[in-house]
């Protein structure tokens, strides 16, 4: 069981990132795709997650500025975001579960920092 994300990096405040997160083959048909975030000293918190059907949900913090979207030809599900903001900083994780009353499967985090 692997997943692999990509595409953190240092940018500043109004640029846009585009994380990936590959996923293998055996878990990407688990329902939900979701990516989470842990700001420095803070809590890990849900972004968004996309199921199977294609229905997304978004955390306040990315409503509007942030798109999951799924690639299933690839097993990869992406983050865009836009307009960051240094409140995005944070190491942000891919996560795949059957249903949000399962912790699943956890890659080993990209790091994003938003400078001012």
């Amino acid at each position: 069981v692997r997943l692999v994300e990509s595409g953190g990096d240092l940018v500043q405040a109004g640029g846009s990132l585009r994380l990936s997160c590959a996923v293998s083959g055996s878990i990407f048909r688990l329902n939900m795709l979701g990516w989470y975030r842990q700001p420095p000293g803070k809590e890990r918190e849900l972004v968004a997650f996309i199921t199977r059907g294609g229905i997304t949900n978004y955390a306040d913090a990315g409503k509007g500025r942030f798109t999951i979207s799924r690639e299933n030809a690839k097993n990869t599900v992406y983050l865009q975001m836009n307009s960051l903001t240094p409140e995005d900083t944070a190491v942000y994780y891919c996560n795949v579960r059957e249903s949000l009353n399962e912790n699943g499967f956890w890659g080993q985090g990209t790091q994003v920092t938003v400078s001012s």
